[in-house]
């Protein structure tokens, strides 16, 4: 279905679980980024994805609603399982040899990758006013970020790398979301996730000591990452895959808010100036059906 095809009420509905999602998933990864400042990716990812498995299934049993744990379209699940799984890794060993802002400057291609492959794949056209809205919201990024020439790491590759993986997944998902709840998509996910990163941890050495700051960074995180991934799937079950994905460019808010708390990085002026075009960038993506 097109973008065009949805009625205005949906899209809305879809761009306000897609930029919830994606505010909540820049908690994760500061809290990720964190972690990773003493134990490696692996371990960090396996912690806390296996805390939010948990959450998962606590939650999913206490709603009484035990069956939506287990997907009806297993092969497909397992499939966006492997693609975020592999996209969560890349961008988390990015985070480790690239600022918060240049990692998600390289994930923010995403949104034209989606709009391209669902162009191709799903047939969803893009409008003119979306096409400029997609490449206006980079232009924003660039605004904001103004990346410097620097030389390559293999953490540049990976952030690209994890751009399409994560606009492969939004494909992918827009294809099974008919019959599959969202505990089941979530748990394939956080299990095969687990079950890599146990792997990884293992082959690299085993586990190093965690102290409780980090089990308590590992339990937020968790928790926001759960979060993250039901607003995301209520998002692309009400909205086309070109709806969602551009509002992954809000992120760059609060990369500046966090990296201001967190991380003591100061916000520049150019930054507020990107981030208005970003927010310009989303309005126009969202109204892309007016226009032909």
């Amino acid at each position: 279905m097109s973008a065009e095809a949805l009625p205005a009420p949906q899209n809305l509905k879809a761009a306000g679980l897609a930029a919830l999602g994606f505010a909540v998933f820049s908690g994760t990864d500061a809290t990720v980024k964190l972690m990773a400042q003493d134990l490696s990716v692996p371990q960090v990812t396996f912690m806390v994805t296996g805390m939010a498995l948990v959450l998962t299934v606590f939650f999913t049993l206490v709603t009484g609603d035990a069956d939506a744990l287990r997907p009806r379209q297993p092969g497909l699940a397992t499939l966006r399982g492997l693609l975020l799984g592999a996209d969560t890794l890349l961008i988390y060993y990015a985070f480790t040899r690239l600022d918060l802002a240049e990692a998600y400057l390289l994930a923010f291609l995403a949104p034209a990758l989606t709009a391209l492959l669902a162009l191709i794949l799903l047939g969803e056209r893009v409008s003119t006013r979306g096409w400029l809205g997609i490449s206006l919201g980079f232009c924003g990024v660039l605004v904001a970020l103004r990346p410097g020439v620097a030389a390559i790491n293999l953490g540049h590759a990976a952030a690209i790398g994890s751009a399409l993986l994560f606009a492969l997944s939004l494909i992918l998902l827009r294809r099974i979301k008919v019959g599959e709840s969202d505990a089941a998509l979530i748990t394939v996910l956080l299990l095969v996730l687990n079950v890599i990163t146990l792997g990884l941890t293992l082959f690299g050495g085993g586990f190093e000591p965690a102290t409780p700051q980090h089990f308590g960074l590992a339990a937020l995180s968790a928790l926001l990452m759960v979060l993250g991934h039901l607003f995301l799937i209520r998002a692309g079950r009400n909205g086309a895959a070109a709806i969602v994905a551009p509002f992954q460019y809000s992120q760059i808010i609060w990369a500046c808010l966090l990296g201001l708390l967190v991380f003591n990085t100061p916000i520049e002026a150019r930054v507020l100036v990107g981030t208005g075009i970003i927010i310009l960038s989303g309005w126009m993506v969202l109204k892309q059906g007016d226009t032909p």
